[in-house]
């Protein structure tokens, strides 16, 4: 009977204790997510670390979760958003629902990097991928893509990063042709998919001859499958970077945690998951390097917008593809 009792009792102390394990709600993209992205090795490794419940809460694209995490304001459920880029840092900062992480990181990316709100997690380089079984010339430019018939399958950039890193690298590129460009592309365009998900699925399908990705994605093709067909066009006016963070919201009720994760994010538990899963560039080196393919295609000149003059930059050229598109 006593025994009875005491095992009762352990079971009655048990359950409050798993009640009051802390919840950790990251809200980050589609394909982060899935069961072939980072997010189950990470959330397994951090777990491990932390005596907590990481959540890993899906919402579309990475444009979109600045437009959730603006709609829902300060009574956001989320503690940390993960997946947004500098094309959208400085919008993101300005709405004061993040607050500072007050770390210094060390990376290895390619170029300075320096936020009070934000801490990079991966990066890449935007590049148009196609078979080139199929395609052995490619373009190599964004005049030659133009002028050519070849069809192409991008993202909105109202939804989507690489949609919106698209807008950047044609403004980076050439200035004021930008609107040019895009006039003469605008019979290339096959669709416009709100994610890089379904594009990338689209082109796979042979609904395209390329599609918007990155010049990592051929890697992802020779190591999952052997296939060596898959390349990205390397342009001579050079690749736009995306450099991918993550940021604590101001209204978190885990703010420790919140901390803890994102210093969390720059070690090799998070990093060396990055280059097999969401085949991007990792932020820091893992200890075993780049896998075999991640060195094929680096374009010989890297463009990068600052994120302030990203921001003044969006809206006209939104409105200059828009326009082009209309036609």
């Amino acid at each position: 009977m006593k025994t009875e009792l005491l095992a009762a009792g352990l079971v009655t102390i048990a359950f409050p204790a798993l009640a009051e394990r802390p919840v950790l709600t990251v809200l980050t993209y589609d394909s982060f997510t899935s069961e072939w992205g980072p997010g189950p090795a990470i959330e397994q490794a951090f777990e491990a670390e932390c005596a907590c419940d990481l959540r890993l809460v899906p919402a579309g694209d990475g444009a979109a979760l600045l437009a959730r995490v603006q709609l829902e304001g300060a009574a956001s459920d989320a503690d940390v958003v993960l997946g947004l880029d500098t094309n959208l840092t400085a919008a993101a900062a300005a709405t004061g629902l993040f607050a500072p992480h007050g770390l210094t990181p060390a990376t290895d990316l390619p170029v300075p990097f320096a936020d009070p709100f934000f801490l990079p997690y991966d990066w890449g380089w935007f590049a148009f991928v196609h078979d080139r079984a199929k395609l052995p010339a490619p373009p190599d430019s964004f005049d030659a893509l133009a002028a050519s018939d070849l069809k192409i399958v991008i993202q909105d950039p109202r939804s989507s990063t690489p949609g919106l890193g698209l807008l950047m690298w044609v403004k980076a590129a050439h200035g004021d042709r930008a609107q040019e460009i895009w006039q003469a592309m605008a019979d290339n365009i096959v669709t416009v998919t709100p994610g890089w998900s379904e594009a990338y699925g689209l082109f796979l399908e042979g609904e395209a001859d390329m599609v918007l990705s990155y010049t990592t994605s051929p890697a992802y093709h020779l190591i999952a499958e052997g296939d060596d067909t898959k390349a990205a066009a390397l342009f001579d006016e050079g690749h736009y970077m995306q450099i991918e963070v993550a940021g604590k919201l101001a209204a978190t009720d885990q703010p420790d945690l919140a901390d803890r994760f994102l210093a969390f994010m720059l070690t090799e538990g998070f990093q060396a998951a990055i280059p097999q899963t969401n085949w991007m560039y990792p932020a820091v080196t893992p200890a075993g390097g780049l896998p075999e393919g991640f060195d094929r295609f680096r374009p010989a000149k890297s463009l990068l917008l600052p994120a302030d003059e990203a921001q003044s930059t969006r809206d006209a050229a939104l409105a200059e593809w828009l326009a082009a598109l209309a036609k």
